[in-house]
């Protein structure tokens, strides 16, 4: 086991959209075996920015393909298989939606309601910080 040095920093592991659900069945989602190894580690996503609610703000949902509207959900039984939260580090400016982005943070497993929006999701990268692909 290596132990990090000062300064070091810790590479994120690359995740693709198709290996977050290892089974979809009449109970809903079922994580893949992976994603619940990266529960908590750093991760990279690419995809695209669905369109914010509004010009600057600290979340936005990443999407596998480009989307016309905001894809929440009213409930984690209706979380679409191709999306993910992200909660940046700071406020920011948005990209275009249909601008391919990699997203880089810390990966969060599990069904979550935000307090303040009231949003609910199911797999989260918080912390995260995206740049133009």
């Amino acid at each position: 086991m290596s132990v990090l040095g000062v300064g070091q920093a810790v590479a994120a592991t690359a995740l693709d959209f198709d290996e977050l659900y290892g089974k979809i069945s009449v109970l809903g989602l079922s994580f893949s075996d992976k994603v619940k190894s990266l529960d908590g580690k750093k991760v990279a996503m690419r995809g695209f920015m669905a369109p914010p609610l509004k010009a600057e703000a600290d979340f936005f949902v990443l999407t596998e393909i480009p989307m016309a509207l905001c894809p929440f959900c009213s409930s984690d039984a209706d979380w679409p298989d191709n999306i993910v939260v992200v909660r940046l580090d700071r406020a920011q400016t948005f990209e275009q939606a249909n601008a391919l982005i990699e997203v880089e943070g810390t990966l969060e497993v599990g069904s979550w309601t935000d307090p303040v929006t009231g949003f609910v999701s199911l797999l989260r990268i918080v912390g995260a910080h995206f740049h133009a692909v």
